[in-house]
């Protein structure tokens, strides 16, 4: 079967770029006039570049700005502060109009399967409604379409005038892609596309993306907090805390060789089953950090995860570290640490 989704941009060209990226939330309190009283700085300031074709894996705990981030990128929010480029062009602020030829080349595939599909509609009806929306009318008709995409997902063409009820977990998540796929997207932003699943399933749906990557030329930002899935699926990696990016490389540098305590901290805590280990090859030693995540309502001075490191100093409450390469790093690999980790070398 042929695909109609034409060829993307050359690999390795920068295709949604996001510079100092800021998302406040108002708090409002007072009676009886309402006035804003704090903010929850869910995202504050946070620069990374995804490319034609490449997956890019963005990770971190539960409360971190993930998913805030992924709103923000396909504009379902409006930045406080920052810029977002699309292919050269400043979509920051772009209204409703200027928005519409770039919605259809930037899509998102929710977390939760169950409450992202209309279970008043059948399948045709919901994977067909972005074409019916921007007036699309594929050859051969959109209902051709949109069975051809139930079999691109891996499903049958017969589940055209079905209800998401009569569908498993797994099975409407495929939906959910096939809707995605529907106006035949440059950038697809997957937010925990897995998490709501059944572990057995969890890998089928992240093979399919995977393949859909690979034939069609489909750049992803994935976004998860499970380490071994985003290592199976992404080729960049960037880790969260508390509304920053801590530490971002190519997925095998931020895996073997972790600069960033909490980076390491996390990957301490991956089983060892998946075989990760540090660059001469032994078992990590388990890190358990101390204390909570502190609230983005008031998050702490200078860097945001000294309050659970073990390597803070007084310089880490002074200074907020800069995203930069650490000592023997090259330019693609960044850490925001005044005191960075050095593990051996291979």
């Amino acid at each position: 079967m042929t695909h109609s989704i034409p060829a993307q941009a050359r690999d390795g060209e920068p295709l949604l770029v996001a510079e100092g990226l800021t998302k406040h939330f108002p708090i409002m309190g007072g009676f009886p006039v309402k006035r804003k009283v704090g903010a929850v700085q869910a995202v504050d300031g946070i620069d990374l570049a995804v490319r034609a074709g490449e997956s890019f894996g963005l990770v971190g705990e539960s409360g971190c700005g993930k998913s805030t981030t992924g709103r923000l990128l396909t504009r379902l929010l409006e930045p406080t502060a920052g810029r977002i480029h699309y292919r050269g062009e400043d979509i920051t602020h772009a209204d409703r109009r200027r928005l519409a030829p770039i919605r259809s080349e930037i899509q998102m595939i929710f977390q939760d399967p169950y409450s992202s599909l209309n279970p008043r509609q059948t399948v045709g009806k919901i994977i067909a409604g972005p074409m019916e929306i921007n007036g699309i009318a594929p050859p051969g008709g959109r209902e051709a379409r949109v069975r051809e995409l139930l079999e691109v997902v891996g499903l049958s063409p017969e589940h055209y005038n079905r209800f998401p009820h009569e569908f498993s977990g797994g099975q409407r998540q495929r939906i959910g892609v096939a809707r995605a796929l529907a106006l035949e997207p440059k950038v697809i932003v997957a937010d925990e596309p897995v998490s709501a699943l059944d572990v057995s399933i969890q890998a089928q749906v992240v093979n399919l993306l995977a393949r859909l990557r690979r034939e069609l030329g489909i750049a992803f930002l994935f976004i998860a907090h499970d380490l071994a899935v985003v290592r199976h699926f992404s080729q960049r990696v960037a880790v969260m805390y508390l509304g920053r990016i801590v530490e971002s490389g190519d997925r095998d540098d931020i895996y073997r060789r972790p600069r960033h305590p909490y980076t390491h901290a996390l990957l301490s805590a991956v089983p060892e089953v998946s075989g990760l280990s540090d660059a001469a090859g032994t078992a990590r030693e388990r890190i358990r950090l101390t204390g909570d995540v502190p609230s983005p309502i008031l998050p702490p001075s200078g860097c945001r995860f000294r309050t659970r490191c073990w390597k803070a100093r007084e310089k880490c409450a002074e200074e907020v570290p800069p995203l930069v390469p650490a000592e023997g790093d090259g330019e693609g690999h960044l850490t925001a640490c005044h005191f960075p980790e050095f593990p051996p070398g291979p």
